[in-house]
């Protein structure tokens, strides 16, 4: 019995070393001055809003020159948005811009066609894409207005934006070249607000993720769960629990667990429902173990489908309980990602989440537990439309919890044993180079009793390897958001004069360096460089594991592998690179060859200016 007792004090301590939340924590902050052009992005029919007059104003009242672009509900793809932004940049004039202020969060509703997206997030993602296509370098800061809750005592009011932040997270890792960051504000802007937003808009906070209010300025952070924290009995299930892909890997693990745990009756819900590969055994094995099984196909996605379900439930039992585990990927890096693309994933996942909320709100349910992912809350590079759907779902448990209903949100980390973190050999690999293990499922289920005994909306559970996870790190403003952790506090600090750490090459001297070597030594010189970053990229020790001359899709990169290598490079070398140019000079030689004849190419004459017009 002790021994028993040891054993399982030990998976305690090793679950709770999971588990983790994200917190707000104080900026000293100060007041700011602009300077220069600012693109100021507004949904149509925005620009006379008294809110955003006065955030234009107070930019101007604080030295900046806004040049205001408006952008159609209808405007959701680049080639829609570039247009605009290539005028915006010629009103601009030679000096150019200083920065980017996108309010396109504060657009209101759904995509005309693909309704399961915020149009917030479709007009940010087209202008986004667009500001590559057009050349703008300057920082890209989105707003929102009321979509984050700093403290106990805020109610987060527009939950649809909160995508937008996620969707920032993923550009600062693909493009951090080009993002700046983002700001949540309150619905009343005093001067306090509007000095404090100028400041940190100036870089002034050297944060990427901040709430601006009256009372000050706090930034976003992931921290640890407190361990031993109040705890309550905890969840039991009882009665009747819906499961949604109850036949997925996940969901297969969830109605074992809950079937342990003493459900009467399990509702396992999916696209197949029955027809599912494997359903006929799980129910099978549920039904051994004193459960009753009901095997549902169900559209989660479809509002009325998920009405009739619940309606259909209830009529039998009460229903006590809802998990939601159901959930698609789509991956891709941000310049080849469609609205279409975000549909998918956002209709299975954060659509699916709000329509449960709607036909259970008034049942008294006993738990309602969404499954999101760590990709929602740090960002990930080359699954922006996976984050918005995660982060949105973490929203809405936020707003759940506003209204007195229950909710808990886990952003799980990888799962092992088919998890969908680690479904395909391509993934998984990428996943073990991040330095996130795979949790056992049962000792993954035990984190989230415990966050359910804590009564927590959201909680955050994944097993790092901090050193492994932070040399992965492809941007800055992961260092920043991570730093409430110990581990990663520790090695910011160890790193800080370390010269392996990221960004290891200033331009400036990497060139000053090139031009007093020979010819041929500038060649081996970048080839070396070159040769490095891939091979950090894909996790090898040296560069003996990159050949000169074999191709980057042969030793294993894919579009997100060479979009870390273009962000390395282009820090390293001052060269703006694309995605498209690591694959154009598909060789290590042929990529060095390319950046030495761009430093060998005389700089581009400025267009002459064109002589300004009349206005009427």
């Amino acid at each position: 019995m002790l021994s028993a007792w040891r054993r399982r004090r030990r998976e305690l301590e090793s679950v709770d070393a999971w588990r983790y939340r994200v917190a707000w924590s104080p900026v000293a902050g100060g007041t700011g001055t602009l300077t220069g052009a600012w693109l100021v992005v507004v949904p149509q029919g925005h620009t006379w809003d008294v809110w955003v007059s006065h955030v234009v104003k107070s930019m101007e009242e604080r030295g900046a020159s806004p040049v205001v672009v408006e952008l159609a509900s209808s405007a959701t793809d680049g080639d829609a948005v570039a247009g605009p932004l290539r005028a915006a940049l010629a009103r601009a004039g030679d000096a150019g811009i200083v920065g980017v202020l996108s309010l396109l969060a504060l657009a209101e509703g759904r995509h005309a066609v693909h309704g399961s997206v915020p149009l917030g997030v479709a007009l940010t993602l087209a202008m986004v894409q667009a500001a590559g296509e057009v050349g703008v370098r300057a920082p890209v800061w989105c707003v929102t207005r009321g979509a984050m809750s700093v403290n106990g005592a805020e109610r987060v009011r527009n939950t649809e934006q909160a995508g937008v932040w996620s969707l920032g997270r993923v550009v600062g890792l693909e493009a951090p070249e080009r993002w700046g960051g983002v700001v949540d504000l309150p619905d009343v802007l005093d001067g306090w607000v509007t000095d404090r937003l100028a400041w940190v808009l100036a870089g002034g906070s050297g944060e990427s993720e901040v709430a601006v209010r009256g009372a000050g300025v706090f930034c976003r952070r992931v921290v640890r769960a407190a361990a031993g924290g109040h705890r309550r009995a905890g969840w039991r299930p009882s009665g009747t629990v819906l499961v949604t892909g109850g036949t997925g890997a996940l969901g297969r693990h969830v109605a074992r667990w809950l079937a342990r745990a003493g459900a009467e009756r399990l509702v396992l819900v999916s696209r197949r429902g029955p027809g599912a590969d494997g359903a006929d055994d799980l129910r099978k094995e549920l039904e051994g173990m004193g459960t009753r099984v009901e095997l549902v196909a169900c559209d989660v996605g479809d509002r009325m489908a998920v009405a009739e379900l619940v309606s259909g439930v209830v009529a039998q039992a009460p229903l006590t309980g809802v998990v939601h585990t159901a959930g698609v990927l789509d991956d891709g890096v941000l310049e080849g990602l469609t609205v279409e693309r975000f549909e998918e994933v956002l209709r299975s996942k954060s659509e699916a989440a709000w329509h449960l909320h709607e036909a259970t709100r008034d049942l008294g349910l006993s738990a309602f537990v969404l499954f999101s992912s760590f990709a929602g809350v740090v960002g990930s590079a080359g699954q922006a439309n996976y984050a918005v759907a995660n982060a949105l779902v973490d929203a809405l448990a936020e707003q759940r919890r506003a209204e007195g209903l229950t909710a808990t949100s886990v952003a799980w980390g990888p799962w092992a044993d088919e998890g969908m973190a680690v479904s395909s050999s391509k993934v998984s690999r990428n996943v073990r180079r991040s330095g996130l293990a795979p949790m056992d499922p049962r000792s993954a289920l035990r984190a989230m009793e415990r966050s359910l005994a804590e009564g927590e909306s959201s909680s955050v559970v994944v097993d790092a390897d901090w050193p492994r996870f932070t040399a992965a790190v492809e941007a800055r403003p992961w260092e920043r958001l991570l730093s409430g952790i110990p581990e990663v506090r520790q090695l910011m600090t160890d790193s800080a004069d370390d010269t392996e750490a990221m960004w290891v090459e200033d331009p400036a001297a990497l060139a000053r360096r090139l031009r007093s070597l020979p010819q041929t030594e500038r060649s081996r010189e970048l080839l070396q460089l070159v040769r490095a970053y891939a091979a950090a990229v894909l996790g090898h020790t040296g560069v003996d594991a990159i050949a000169p001359d074999r191709r980057f899709m042969e030793i294993g990169f894919d579009s997100l592998t060479a979009t870390r290598l273009r962000n390395r490079l282009s820090a390293a070398t001052g060269i703006q690179l694309t995605v498209a140019t690591v694959f154009a000079h598909a060789t290590p030689t042929a990529l060095a060859d390319y950046l030495l004849a761009t430093y060998a190419a005389p700089p581009k004459r400025p267009r002459p200016r064109p002589r300004p017009r009349d206005r009427a």
